[in-house]
């Protein structure tokens, strides 16, 4: 059995995209990018909603024009490796093209219950939507945040509201940039 771990990077001020969607003050620099690369050896799958499915299809092989390093490669192969759920109920079986996806539409409580009890390893949700229902459910076992030294005034938040989190902290990295990875482990969910 799998645990469950909720993962995405935040700016200071809890969001992971300002109030114009954009998100790429979070892009990680080689130094972050490693440690993504390094933890995708812990994946079992990837739980994900259809905009983090499209933005991460870019992985499923090289773009021509472009010329990947060694680390790209690298985070393209492991990626390949990882299952992916895709949590979507407006794609179709004919959008979800990587070999490693599944579309499981309308992503229910049991559904991603029974995909962490059938993982060996992690399994990773990402994105604040296709979380909400699982963290006020009590059953996110972990939560890794990127803290980027960045705060941004609104927009799309981490956390949902009515969730009242009481988590451990059991790991931390500082990277060069600024970047701070926090991991905590659950204790208990109370509602606020």
């Amino acid at each position: 059995m799998g645990t469950l771990c909720y993962t995405t990077s935040v700016s200071l001020d809890g969001y992971i995209a300002d109030a114009t969607g954009d998100f790429q003050w979070g892009a990680p620099n080689e130094e972050v990018f490693q440690f993504h690369l390094d933890r995708l050896a812990r994946l079992s799958a990837e739980v994900l909603g259809r905009n983090t499915y499209e933005l991460m299809k870019y992985w499923d092989e090289e773009p021509e024009g472009e010329d990947w390093g060694e680390q790209e490669r690298e985070f393209a192969r492991r990626w390949g490796q990882v299952k992916l759920f895709v949590a979507s109920s407006s794609m179709t079986e004919a959008e979800v093209t990587s070999p490693n996806a599944t579309l499981c539409g309308r992503l229910t409580l049991d559904r991603l219950q029974e995909i962490v009890r059938e993982a060996p390893n992690e399994v990773d949700i990402f994105g604040p939507t296709v979380a909400q229902e699982a963290i006020l459910a009590n059953i996110v076992d972990e939560f890794e945040f990127f803290v980027v030294p960045k705060v941004v005034g609104g927009g799309l938040r981490a956390l949902p509201e009515g969730a009242n989190l009481d988590l451990k902290l059991v790991d931390q990295q500082a990277f060069s940039n600024g970047t701070v990875c926090l991991r905590y482990a659950k204790t208990s969910l109370m509602w606020g």
